[in-house]
């Protein structure tokens, strides 16, 4: 049993850890000026709020003072600018890709809010249409353009703007303005740069140069030489001395860098990172050294503040971005953390940083030696961090200084009673883990290391280090109960020990197997990680906790109040507790609530509660006596998406955001609940309480009961609401809208087939199987093809196609044992049909809107990884006709009240069209935000009308009538981070987000949206193609697509005869040794590849297949890659009915511009194409 000793134990080490957090932020805060109690009140004090035009102000009841000169200032800053600027271009990111993701679409529209505050006319490049920077609400002028240098010339001599902003795109936009510099686009349209100027954002990227400044003012930095070639790459290794670390120019995220201990290691590395960027930095490996970052915030006057430092759990070694991160750090002594924030500050005031940037440093733990790893001079992922984990809007007050104003003339967002030119002092602890999706991809590794592989990220906040970690590792995945083994990780001595001294995306699950499991120390750990003793130590408290609570005699009848506190305030959930006392989490809420046990709701108020600050921005913790806020307001909650992921990104947080905004409008409270840092929704100025806190259903359930909420919608944030909506219902939780119950009846597969059937909507053969001689037999049945799909996997390549027999027994053996427990579903798969995406909105059954969009790939394809044309291209009005009478049906059925998506197969025979539903989800879809702004209705705001029952739009039919111009919508892939990732498209989703470009024709939408993706280009003139097919490759398309290029004035190589001999006369077989990684490169160039067309449809068995060395060939190499037939047909097709002219590049032998094949519009513009029409 949890004994006193224990309880008093660990509680006093938990209340130390809190004490040491605000005692560390309030040394940090007295080293500048204490900012001044302010002396005169304003009537409607503004609460964190930054008065834009896209949620409505709501106003303090405490009204705090605030003094004439701050106030008088920040008036200014909220007017105008200081700087001569009417118009400024902002630079988004484009596509969200591993490296590069919400985070951008968070710093982004902080910015277009800080511009418009200013009066300031907004314009934005921006192809991600999923993005809340995307809005009407925001920008004044939107292009769905791509971001390249080309495209935002066209962009400037059309708008002629004064200045432009390259700090909030990520790496995409600061590379595009040095090279618009290089250009002379900038000075020949008087565009001025505001923020950091291109020289220091140079200094900063070139790794040579930017070591050659540090050392100007006496800052260390690693023993490093920067190269161009792998033969100087070597020779700097041999100076150097092995191991070494290589780390790449102008990349994000790591890319091509990583560890090498011999000369063959780094060959391999240096050819595959030189050609993923043109300069790479061979650097002293220092694996084992701490990494520590500093935030921080300078302006044009030299003022200069540190805003936040965070500390990685995991030593140099792991990429920051993989990487568990504390904040404020937690093991440095207060001269350590002094030296490197004074360092920081320098190295910033030397590069001439004008508003925010990053330093990481690498910290020898056993002595005060530091080096600086690299420099940010942008907004960054972890500048989005620090922003949440702070509350200090970091973006929002790099663009104001971008301006002209200084830090002093700001105010502080959080406080309303400061100013911006504060340290924020925090009296919590905020822990930042990664979330990786590995398990979707074959042959990829799971080890982590310098190059990122992370597809999203979770933070959480806590009083202590052990709470808030416990509360991320269950963000990150619901199937994780916390600091504990997983559920059948059993390793034997060996494997532990590799897998402790090798990080992977498992580690620290691994930790807790070796701490609790098998009696690990902290000095036997802390030898074999080099995981810092401080952080160990804590996890030891958790395990403390763990191995009391799974004792024999232990029961949850028996257990004290004092002992259920202290694991609650140790970071336990109940269903935690509940699986180590062997009862139910709603036994274990029961006895908490007898207890008296709740949690308490703390403020973010970033000055560690020594000034008043009546903020929004809420956490919940055990390891307090008092709420910080009082409840009342009732408000409505809208839970968001939480971790992104693959399936579920950026676009369920612009329909969260929607929903918010269209409650403010119809006069409701509004409540967020959300833990994502990279997300617009977690901006406290967007509702009127944020939550930043678990989506679990414990946490859920316990803000509504605090809050007395009126209701709960769970349709806006994709799967993770959806997945606790039963429960939340089945316990007196008011779920808004559509029945929970009607969405379990979607969910069943059984129910929904039934209901399908009643309604009489078709839909393919299925059967649930618990042999394999069962699915045998139905596969046999119904014919080849079959789609296999395992119910208990919720990720991972276990979905596959079966085309015969070996197939089907192959894919069932990847699925592991088919039996009653473990059941398997087998479709009939459809072979050549289409997919249609139908997206609506229904109010008690009746269909208000919808959208159908129809897919450029043939059936197979996950409709995350298609590409979607709207309005559709090939549908006749009588086939649009039949599928909104299936959404009519099923909204009818269900009982509709909210957003609705299903997928329906499309099946030519003859002259007949067969339509059958394959999937239906009662709730927003990833492509809500694509089919609102192309048919310039927000689907979310008419469902949440529609979900609260006011304001409830008239039905009508979006789709009737000309459209005058078409938007695709394209996959961004992020294959370059997943090392051996076979590039194949499938029926497992495996994109991480998509842009989306309109045209006035699909095949000119189709280009623009492609060249908008990153790393596709059109191939150079005189380039060659390299063209790979399979036994289900069409020829008929193979021929199409070769005879193009070659009319083009392409040279077309193939691997094999057989290749040949299917796409005809003409080309070239040339074989590449793909074991060889230096030949391989050295063959590429010499054979001029330059774009790679690889056409197989079946699934490869191995690393040895050919077509699958050739893909991953075209990916490491940073070639282009077409890998679907119909994709590339329609890109020739593209290709060929563009208009011949003059340009400045070629395109093979014909005048083509193939920077920039299509003319730039605004997204209004061709809003208005249909309105004329």
């Amino acid at each position: 049993m949890l004994s006193s000793t224990l309880t008093k134990g660990v509680s006093r080490r938990l209340l130390a850890n809190a004490t040491r957090n605000k005692q560390h932020g309030r040394q940090l805060h007295q080293k500048i000026v204490r900012p001044a109690l302010l002396s005169k009140p304003i009537a409607g004090q503004f609460i964190g709020r930054r008065n834009f035009s896209g949620a409505r102000v709501h106003s303090s009841h405490s009204k705090p003072p605030v003094s004439d000169a701050v106030s008088f200032a920040s008036e200014l800053a909220r007017t105008g600018a200081k700087l001569d600027v009417k118009k400024v271009l902002v630079v988004g990111s484009g596509g969200l890709s591993i490296g590069q993701a919400g985070e951008f679409d968070y710093s982004g529209s902080q910015a277009i809010k800080a511009l418009k505050e200013s009066n300031i006319e907004t314009v934005l490049v921006n192809p991600n249409i999923a993005t809340v920077q995307t809005s009407h609400e925001l920008a004044d002028h939107v292009y769905f353009s791509p971001v390249t240098p080309e495209y935002l010339a066209q962009v400037i001599e059309r708008e002629r703007p004064d200045g432009i902003m390259l700090a909030f795109g990520g790496q995409t936009a600061l590379n595009c303005g040095v090279q618009l510099n290089k250009m002379g686009v900038l000075d020949k349209f008087n565009v001025r740069v505001l923020g950091t100027s291109v020289r220091t954002l140079e200094l900063s990227e070139d790794r040579d140069l930017f070591a050659s400044a540090l050392k100007d003012i006496g800052i260390p930095v690693a023993h490093s030489v920067a190269v161009d070639t792998v033969e100087d790459a070597l020779k700097a290794a041999e100076e150097i001395g092995y191991p070494v670390i290589v780390r790449s120019a102008y990349a994000l995220g790591g890319l091509g860098s990583g560890f090498a201990g011999s000369a063959a290691e780094l060959a391999a590395l240096g050819s595959q990172s030189l050609a993923l960027c043109p300069q790479i930095l061979v650097e002293k490996s220092m694996r084992g050294w701490k990494e520590v970052e500093y935030e921080v915030v300078r302006d044009a006057q030299d003022n200069c503040v540190t805003v936040c430092n965070m500390e990685n759990f995991d030593p140099l070694g792991v990429h920051t971005g993989d990487s568990i991160v504390v904040a404020p750090s937690q093991t440095l002594s207060d001269a350590e953390y002094h030296m490197l924030r004074t360092a920081a500050i320098k190295i910033v005031r030397h590069m001439g940083v004008v508003g925010e940037c990053n330093v990481q440093y690498a910290l020898n733990p056993h002595s005060m030696e530091y080096c600086v790893i690299e420099m940010n001079a942008r907004l960054s992922r972890s500048s989005a961090l620090a922003s949440k984990a702070t509350g200090y809007p970091l973006a929002f007050v790099a663009a104001k200084i971008g301006l002209g104003w200084t830090l002093p003339e700001l105010q502080n967002s959080v406080t309303t009673t400061t100013t911006a030119c504060f340290e924020p002092s925090l009296d919590y602890v905020v822990t930042k883990i990664p979330r990786w999706d590995l398990a979707k991809f074959n042959h990829v590794s799971r080890d982590i290391g310098s190059c990122m592989k992370s597809v999203g990220e979770v933070m959480a906040i806590g009083r202590t280090f052990e709470e808030s970690l416990q509360k991320a590792i269950r963000s990150v995945d619901p199937s994780f109960a916390g600091f504990a083994p997983l559920p059948g990780l059993t390793p034997n001595d060996k494997e532990l020990e590799e897998m402790l001294r090798s990080p992977t995306d498992r580690r620290l699950f691994y930790l807790a197997y070796a701490m609790i499991e098998r009696g690990y120390s902290v000095d036997r750990l802390h030898e074999i990680t080099a995981i810092d003793r401080w952080f160990l130590y804590k996890l030891e408290n958790i395990c403390e906790v763990h191995r009391a609570l799974r004792d024999p005699h232990q029961t949850l009848q028996n257990l004290t109040r004092a002992q259920l506190e202290t694991a609650k305030r140790t970071g336990f959930s109940d269903a935690q507790i509940a699986r180590l006392t062997n009862a139910t989490e709603d036994g274990v809420r029961a006895a908490r609530a007898a207890f008296g046990l709740r949690p308490f709701v703390k403020r973010i108020d970033t000055l560690a509660g020594e000034f008043p600050a009546p903020t929004n921005y809420l956490y919940t913790t055990y390891n307090a006596a008092t709420d910080d806020v009082s409840f009342g307001d009732r408000g409505t909650m809208v839970l968001g998406s939480g971790v992104y992921r693959i399936g579920s990104s950026v676009e369920f947080d612009w329909c969260g955001v929607s929903a918010i905004r269209a409650l403010r409008q119809l006069g409701h409270k509004t409540i967020m609940v959300n833990y994502n840092p990279e997300t617009v929704s977690t901006d406290f100025d967007e509702c009127d309480r944020l939550y930043f806190d678990e989506l679990s259903y414990e946490r859920v359930r316990d803000i509504y009961e605090l809050e007395q909420s009126s209701g709960v919608i769970v349709s806006v944030g994709g799967q993770l609401p959806q997945n606790i909506a039963l429960r939340l219902h089945n316990n007196q939780v008011k779920v808004l809208g559509t029945s929970p119950e009607m969405i379990d009846a979607a969910e069943d597969r059984h129910r929904f087939s039934q209901i399908l059937d009643r309604i009489g909507v078709d839909q393919p053969a299925w059967k649930e199987l618990v042999s394999v001689e069962d699915a045998e037999s139905f596969a046999e049945s119904v014919g080849y093809p079959v789609l296999i799909r395992p119910s208990y996997v919720l990720s991972g390549a276990a979905m596959n196609v079966a085309y015969d027999h070996a197939m089907l027994r192959e894919h069932l053996g990847l699925a592991a044992a088919v039996s009653p427990e473990h059941p398997v579903v087998v479709t009939k798969f459809i072979r050549g049909a289409r997919e249609l995406d139908i997206d609506a909105v229904a109010h008690n059954g009746e269909l208000i809107v919808h959208a159908v969009s129809e897919h450029v790939e043939d059936a197979g394809v996950h409709s995350g990884d298609a590409s979607l044309i709207l309005p559709p291209a090939n549908l006749s009005g009588e086939v649009m006709d039949r599928v909104r009478e299936i959404g009519r049906k099923v909204a009818a059925a269900f009982e509709i009240s909210g957003p609705f998506n299903m997928q329906i197969i499309m099946q030519t025979q003859g002259d007949e069209v067969l339509l059958k539903v394959i999937e239906c989800n009662l709730r927003a879809s990833r492509s809500f935000p694509f089919v609102s702004k192309v048919t310039d209705t927000n689907f979310v705001d008419a469902a949440t009308r529609a979900i609260v029952g006011e304001g409830v739009p008239k039905p009508q039919n979006l789709m009737q009538g000309k459209w005058p111009f078409t938007a695709i919508k394209v996959p961004q892939f992020s294959w370059t981070r997943l090392a051996g990732a076979d590039p194949f498209l499938g029926v497992e989703m495996s994109s991480t987000g998509e842009v989306a470009c309109f045209g006035k024709t699909p095949e000119e939408a189709y280009l623009v949206s492609l060249l908008s993706t990153n790393g596709f280009r059109l191939p150079a003139p005189g380039k060659s193609i390299y063209v790979g097919v399979d036994d289900l490759t069409d020829p008929r398309i193979a021929q199409k697509v070769a005879a193009h290029f070659a009319q083009a004035g392409y040279p077309i190589l193939t691997d094999c005869e057989a290749t040949r001999s299917v796409i005809g006369e003409g080309s070239r077989v040339v074989k590449l040794d793909y074991t060889d990684r230096h030949a391989l490169r050295d063959a590429v160039f010499a054979n001029n590849i330059d774009f790679v067309v690889n056409l197989a449809k079946r699934r490869p068995e191995g690393k040895l297949d050919t077509n699958y060395c050739m893909r991953r060939m075209a990916v490491d190499f940073a070639i282009p890659l077409v890998n679907d037939q119909r994709c590339a047909e329609m890109l020739v097709d593209a290709l060929d009915a563009l208009p011949k002219g003059t340009s400045t590049a070629v395109y093979g032998s014909q005048p083509l511009n193939i920077e920039t094949p299509v003319a730039v519009k605004t997204w209004r513009e061709y809003l208005e194409m249909r309105n004329v029409d």
